[in-house]
């Protein structure tokens, strides 16, 4: 069995203890990943804090150049990169694209996509005030050396996303990937650091208490996380104790909100993505539908038939659509929350019992006959499971959207585009889509409000999120 390495400063490291990354298609254990003691997370970000100024007096240009080199390794990479995520994650290898089944090739292309846009990007100075006494200009300086912890739903994209832009504007970084999903993210890692400086870019690799000391060390200058609300309450309380800023990308809960003009067969597939990407597994997936009662059963009818055509199992075999539940903690919590409702009198569409075999299989899952208030409704369920519930009155439905304190994204659908944006301005999330939802872009900022999490990533604004801002005031 192999043993996987960090890398910090620029060298692979090991540790004294390992532990298992298991395959959640079947159960089998594919690697050990390195338990990185405390003295282990201090020397990678001493490392990274060492390496930091001569990276960030490199010309912009060469910082943007070798981020662009970074692109081109990560797609020089992908076939590899992409069997990582499909065997630990558990999503199907899939296409590549935008127009592909979004598995882990499509991963691997957001990857280099994400890279090469945020290579792109100028953070010029600017004027901001000007008269006849006085000139004043903002400037960006980058912040130093960025903590940034990955999730396990898209665990090399997401690691992406914090890397990349702070690379990009002059830090440098410490990553820990989630223990569940290591051995992707640390060869990922691997391949990157060979084009930089060492000490550039560094991880260490562990359960939560790894994490704490990555957040904890006062030699970090902001810490970039995405994950579960209580984890990022934590992470942003251990932060608070050194007043090191915080991006949190947290949990989400969206809501989607079928409009009575709506047509159901235009937008059947683009909801079921919505909904059902990633086996539900996305922070801004659709987890609650609130159909108007004159549509509810066309639009059930419509899901169910996609729901029930799309092929599950091992994600590295040939036609898979639908892999596994990542893990059996999340799997668990899918199972208490569905069996729950049918307890509660929910009907069942499709789906709802998982079957016998190996791996953390679960159907795609519809369930009716609920309501707000249930734990199916009221909690994120972060699984293959999207309950629908019928609403009369649209003022309804938007009290419904906003009653959960989170707002990560929403979803409003419907052919009267004046009407649906109507709503999607009343909707309290950091993205309201209309017509779809989860379409991100590396151009456009993503963030969320309320429980969902603080700040900016993605485009100008993600990679101001990663710098200081300096005013230069001068006396004419």
């Amino acid at each position: 069995m192999k043993t996987y390495t960090n890398t910090v400063n620029g060298r692979a490291e090991g540790a004294a203890r390992t532990f298992e990354s298991k395959n959640p298609a079947t159960g089998e254990t594919i690697g050990l990943v390195p338990h990185s003691s405390a003295e282990q997370v201090a020397a990678a970000v001493a490392a990274a804090k060492a390496a930091q100024p001569g990276w960030a007096a490199k010309p912009d240009a060469e910082r943007k150049a070798l981020v662009m080199q970074v692109a081109e390794a990560i797609k020089a990479n992908a076939p590899y990169l992409a069997e990582w995520v499909t065997r630990e994650q558990g999503k199907p290898l899939g296409g590549v694209g935008p127009d592909q089944v979004p598995g882990a090739r499509f991963e691997l292309w957001g990857c280099e996509v994400w890279s090469q846009v945020t290579a792109s990007l100028d953070l010029p100075s600017e004027v901001v005030f000007e008269d006849e006494t006085r000139r004043d200009e903002m400037h960006r300086k980058p912040l130093g050396v960025i903590a940034a912890i990955a999730p396990w739903n898209w665990p090399l994209l997401i690691a992406i996303w914090q890397i990349i832009p702070s690379i990009r504007a002059g830090n440098c970084v410490v990553i820990k990937p989630s223990e569940y999903t290591s051995i992707g993210t640390l060869e990922m890692v691997r391949i990157i650091a060979e084009l930089l400086p060492p000490g550039v870019l560094n991880s260490v690799s562990g359960p939560g208490e790894v994490g704490a000391w990555l957040v904890e060390n006062p030699a970090i200058d902001k810490v970039m996380f995405t994950g579960s609300g209580p984890t990022g309450a934590r992470i942003a309380a251990a932060a608070a104790r050194n007043l090191t800023p915080t991006t949190l990308e947290l949990g989400g809960n969206d809501a989607a909100i079928v409009m009575p003009d709506a047509d159901p067969k235009a937008m059947a597939m683009g909801l079921f993505w919505g909904a059902f990407l990633n086996m539900g597994q996305t922070c801004a997936c659709a987890k609650r539908l609130y159909v108007h009662e004159s549509l509810h059963d066309a639009v059930v009818a419509e899901l169910k038939g996609l729901a029930e055509a799309m092929p599950m199992g091992n994600g590295m075999d040939e036609g898979v659509v639908m892999g596994p539940i990542q893990n059996r903690m999340q799997f668990d919590k899918v199972v208490g929350l569905v069996e729950a409702a049918k307890a509660g009198g929910a009907t069942i569409v499709c789906g709802g019992q998982a079957p016998a075999g190996p791996g953390n299989f679960y159907p795609l899952t519809l369930v009716t006959d609920i309501a707000d208030g249930n734990p199916l409704v009221d909690e994120e369920q972060f699984g293959p499971v999207l309950p629908i519930i019928k609403y009369r009155d649209v003022e309804d439905a938007i009290a419904s959207a906003n009653r959960l304190d989170v707002g990560l994204g929403a979803s409003v659908w419907s052919t009267n585009l004046d009407a649906a944006k109507a709503v999607a301005t009343r909707i309290q999330a950091g993205t309201v889509w209309i017509n779809q939802h989860g379409t991100i872009h590396p151009m456009v900022p993503f963030g969320g409000a309320k429980g969902s999490g603080w700040g900016l990533e993605f485009g100008i604004d993600g990679l101001k999120a990663v710098t200081q801002p300096q005013v230069i005031s001068l006396k004419k």
